[in-house]
């Protein structure tokens, strides 16, 4: 099994990083009081950090994402970054739902640095996984939902051999390939535009790596793909 970032996709935007965890013979059931912890503490620090932030827009690290959206044809108005999203329920004084260990840390992570964080149950993938544009007719059941909702061509979707399982980059996962507390194996992305360097998303899915050993246990690898190496075989 593979996860692949086309070269459509880093023709289109050659600073895209893509920090890449795999954890095998994880344990993701119930909640973690210390997990809890970390989220409250995270949003208050957000909260603090962008008080003056004229709205969440204007984060120079959702800037870039805004752009990037509209450049594969998506209103950002309408269709938010999954960080972004999470930056304005913060700001609002709401706190993040709470859905499995895995998730949480994922959003913690998020929170922290600011940038999309999502992940996939491996197995209920099928076949590669690749970060490319959708042709339009693939498969899309969002998450919690029952009607096939496909892509736009051209929009960007993580996607395997059965069809989409994010659209709009970061925007919606998935019910499929959803994380449960059932999954076992896993696959976890942190992504990066500019302003985030390759150091800043090496930094932060190592930090994830570790909250994932700490609190799920499991065999844990990661690698950072960006436009020289673009695979990861796993």
């Amino acid at each position: 099994m593979k996860i692949i970032v086309s070269k459509n996709i880093l023709d289109k935007f050659p600073e895209t990083i893509i920090g890449v965890i795999i954890v095998k013979g994880l344990n993701n059931e119930k909640h973690n009081e210390e997990i809890t912890k970390l989220l409250r503490e995270v949003e208050e620090k957000t909260r603090n950090e962008n008080a003056n932030l004229e709205s969440t827009s204007s984060h120079p690290n959702i800037i870039s994402w805004r752009q990037a959206y509209k450049e594969f044809g998506a209103d950002p108005h309408a269709y938010r970054c999954s960080s972004e999203a999470l930056l304005k329920r913060v700001v609002k004084r709401q706190e993040l739902w709470q859905i499995n260990k895995l998730v949480d840390l994922y959003n913690y992570i998020s929170l922290k640095y600011m940038t999309p964080v999502g992940g996939e149950d491996l197995d209920k993938v099928q076949g590669d996984i690749y970060l490319d544009f959708a042709k339009g007719d693939e498969q899309f059941i969002r998450l919690g939902g029952e009607e096939n909702e496909p892509p736009l061509s051209g929009e960007v979707v993580y996607k395997d051999d059965v069809g989409v399982m994010c659209r709009r980059w970061n925007w919606r996962e998935a019910d499929r390939t959803k994380l449960s507390e059932e999954t076992k194996n896993s696959i976890l992305v942190i992504e990066g535009l500019s302003p985030m360097t390759l150091e800043k998303v090496e930094e932060a899915t190592k930090e994830l790596e570790e909250l994932v050993k700490k609190f799920c246990g499991g065999q844990t690898a990661y690698k950072i793909l960006h436009k020289e190496d673009a695979e990861l075989s796993f």
